[in-house]
C-alpha cells in the first residue's frame, strides 16, 4: 500500500495528485488518482492517507451506468426543452429528429459509448438528406449530449461533432414584375388572399405571423401593423422579432374590409379550421393565376421583401430590423442584390487623388491644401 502525493499541475503548480495504490483483501489491486481537495502537501497528504483506509474498508466505489439515449431522451425533452419554454415547433422538431434518425441508429447506445464513427456514419446513412436536415440532427445529439455531462448522467463529451459545411444558396424571390403580378391575381379573387400576399411581401411578415394577426394590431390612424405574436398548429407564441411595419397599401385593404367586433384578421370559409394549409391552398390560387410556379410557399414572400429593400438601397441594419432578423448575418445573404453598395465601393477608386508631401487626400471635388 503506498499514498505517493506530488504537483497536481507542475506549469502552473495548482494543486496537489494523491496517487494511492493498495491491494484488497481478495487480492485486486486498486489505484486511485485524484486531485486533492486541500491546498498543502502535508494536507493532501493527510487526506490521502483518509481516503486510503476508506477505499480499504468499502472497497471499490461503483461507477454509475450512463443512461442509453433512448432512456435520457424523454428526460432532454420533458427536463431541458419544455422546461426552459423552447417554442412548440423547436420542440416538435427535436422530437421528430430523434425519433426519426437519432434512436433508430443510436438508441440502444449508452451516452458515453458513442463514437466519431457513429457520428459518421449518421453523416454516410442520411447523405440523401439536405446539408441543413443533417445539420439539425447532428445539432440535437450534441445539444443532448453536453445536458447530460451538465445533469452529471456522464462525465464528459465522448465525442467532438463537426456539422457540415453549408454550401452558399440564392434566396428565391419574386421581382418586381412577378410580384405585382401576384398582387393583381390575389386581388382578382379574394381580399383575403390579397391580404397574405401584402402582409409577406409589403411587410415581411412571417407565415404564423400573417395566421396570428388580430384587428387590434392595426393602427389605422398611424397607417402600421403591430407584430406581437405568432401561431404554430395552434399554438400561440411571441414572434421571433416583431417590429412595427407601416404600410400604405395594405392598411388601404384592411380599412376598407374592417370588420367590429375584434379577433383575428384572416379566417377560412364557413368556420373551417384555418391554418397554414389553408394559406397554402391560398397562395397556390394566387400564384397559378399570376402564371407563377404554384409552390404554395408564403416564406418566398418575405424573401420578396427583404430583396426589395436590399435593392432599392436599404441599409443592412435597417432590413434587419424590419424583417426581425437576430442576426445580422441573416440580413446579409441579401445584400449583394444593392447596386448601391457596389457603386459606392467603386466610386472609392473613381475619386480624385491629391498629394501633398507624405499625405495622400481623396476628394471628388476640387482640391484642397492641407495646412
Amino acid at each position: 500500500m503506498s499514498v505517493k502525493v506530488r504537483q497536481y499541475n507542475k506549469r502552473c503548480k495548482s494543486g496537489w495528485e494523491v496517487d494511492i495504490v493498495l491491494k484488497m483483501p481478495d487480492g485486486e489491486v486498486l489505484r486511485e488518482r485524484v486531485k486533492a481537495p486541500v491546498s498543502s502537501k502535508s494536507g493532501a497528504k493527510y487526506w490521502g492517507e483518509q481516503r486510503e483506509m476508506h477505499l480499504l474498508r468499502t472497497g471499490r466505489p461503483k461507477k454509475s451506468v450512463a443512461p442509453t439515449v433512448e432512456e435520457f431522451a424523454p428526460r432532454f425533452i420533458e427536463r431541458y426543452a419544455r422546461a426552459n419554454r423552447q417554442k412548440p415547433s423547436s420542440i416538435f422538431a427535436k422530437e421528430a429528429l430523434l425519433r426519426l434518425h437519432l434512436l433508430p441508429r443510436l438508441g440502444k447506445k449508452r451516452l458515453d459509448a458513442i463514437t466519431n464513427e457513429d457520428v459518421q456514419r449518421i453523416k454516410e446513412e442520411l447523405e440523401d438528406r439536405s446539408v441543413k436536415t443533417v445539420n439539425n440532427v447532428l445539432t440535437v445529439i450534441n445539444k443532448l449530449l453536453k445536458v447530460a455531462v451538465k445533469w452529471n448522467a456522464i462525465e464528459r463529451l465522448p465525442v467532438q461533432i463537426e456539422l457540415l459545411k453549408v454550401p452558399p444558396t440564392s434566396l428565391p424571390f419574386y421581382d418586381d414584375f412577378q410580384y405585382e403580378r401576384l398582387v393583381k391575381a390575389a386581388e382578382e379573387i379574394d381580399w383575403r388572399i390579397l391580404t397574405v400576399v401584402l402582409l409577406g411581401g409589403d411587410a415581411g411578415l412571417r407565415c404564423g405571423e400573417i395566421i396570428a394577426l388580430e384587428w387590434s394590431d392595426i393602427d389605422f390612424r398611424g397607417v402600421s401593423i403591430h407584430v406581437q405574436r405568432s401561431d404554430w398548429r395552434g399554438f400561440v407564441t411571441v414572434p421571433k422579432g416583431g417590429r412595427d411595419r407601416r404600410v400604405k397599401r395594405l392598411a388601404a385593404l384592411l380599412k376598407a374590409n374592417r370588420q367590429l367586433g375584434g379577433g383575428r384578421i384572416l379566417h377560412g370559409d364557413r368556420d373551417e379550421r384555418f391554418d397554414r394549409a389553408v394559406i397554402w391552398y391560398w397562395m397556390r390560387k394566387a400564384q397559378s393565376r399570376a402564371d407563377l410556379k404554384d409552390t404554395g410557399g408564403v416564406h418566398i414572400l418575405r424573401h420578396t421583401f427583404c430583396s426589395r429593400l436590399a435593392i432599392r438601397g436599404a441599409p443592412a441594419k435597417a432590413i434587419q430590423e424590419l424583417a426581425g432578423h437576430a442576426n445580422l448575418g441573416t440580413t446579409q445573404r441579401y445584400m449583394h442584390l444593392s447596386p448601391s453598395v457596389k457603386d459606392a465601393a467603386i466610386a472609392l477608386l473613381d475619386a480624385e487623388v491629391a498629394c501633398n508631401g507624405d499625405i495622400l487626400e481623396t476628394g471628388s471635388g476640387s482640391q484642397r491644401k492641407l495646412q
